[in-house]
């Protein structure tokens, strides 16, 4: 890795936008479902590396709300390696005392995936090393609209009274209510837009694009968005 590593600050929260699978799979001829599939095996490389760095939280875009709009077949093929993928979550959790969490809309999904879902949540619920959070069925606005019903209930109920509701408030309705706000945010192959992600969470994230292809992201790809995260002056809009 470039630059030099002692004394680097490992940022607490680290959000990935898992970009560049079909590319990655068109390059060598391949159906985009192994690109999908290839890119599960860099999660968990992923998750691996992040706890032995240190990193706090780690979450990743699995399925964006949108990705309903693709293929019949795609989508198929993305919910079996998601089936898969849920089972060898689980072991690769447990070995690396990491707490699996899904944020978004599960309503969505069929009834075995709900329930290996609601079993990966409460098969790693005491694990105290890395939170690993997996956004499925997931979009910023969609998250913000559910918090934004689910306030107006307690409002018009009284359990919230109106001067009572501030940034703090909101934010303990939205799915990561208990969770720091990402401090640096990866994007993969080179794509510079926030695709409906973490929409109030990122308000003051660093926001680092590498053009590698997400199947191809590896330890060093993450040191270098570190260290240019090391190299950012935060003010949160203020000034120093």
């Amino acid at each position: 890795m470039e630059g030099n590593r002692e004394g680097m600050i490992i940022p607490r929260h680290v959000a990935l936008i898992l970009d560049g699978n079909g590319r990655w799979a068109k390059k060598r001829g391949l159906p985009r479902t192994m690109g999908h599939k290839e890119g599960c095996v860099t999660v968990e490389k992923t998750v691996e590396i992040a706890a032995r760095m240190g990193i706090e939280y780690l979450t990743v875009y699995g399925f964006s709300t949108e990705n309903w709009k693709r293929s019949a077949e795609e989508v198929g093929a993305l919910m079996q390696l998601f089936r898969y993928y849920m089972v060898r979550l689980l072991k690769v959790a447990s070995a690396n005392n990491v707490r699996v969490r899904m944020i978004g809309d599960r309503s969505r999904f069929d009834r075995d995936i709900i329930e290996g879902i609601n079993r990966l949540e409460s098969g790693t619920r005491d694990n105290t090393g890395l939170t690993f959070v997996i956004a499925v069925n997931y979009g910023g606005r969609d998250e913000i609209t559910r918090a934004v019903r689910r306030l107006a209930v307690d409002c018009m109920s009284g359990a919230v009274k109106e001067d009572a509701v501030t940034e703090e408030l909101v934010a303990s309705y939205l799915d990561t209510a208990d969770m720091p706000d990402p401090d640096l945010l990866i994007r993969t192959s080179g794509e510079i837009r926030l695709s409906n992600y973490l929409l109030w969470q990122l308000a003051y994230t660093e926001i680092y694009v590498t053009d590698c292809l997400w199947p191809d992201f590896n330890k060093e790809e993450l040191e270098k968005a570190i260290l240019a995260y090391n190299k950012r002056d935060r003010r949160y809009g203020g000034v120093k």
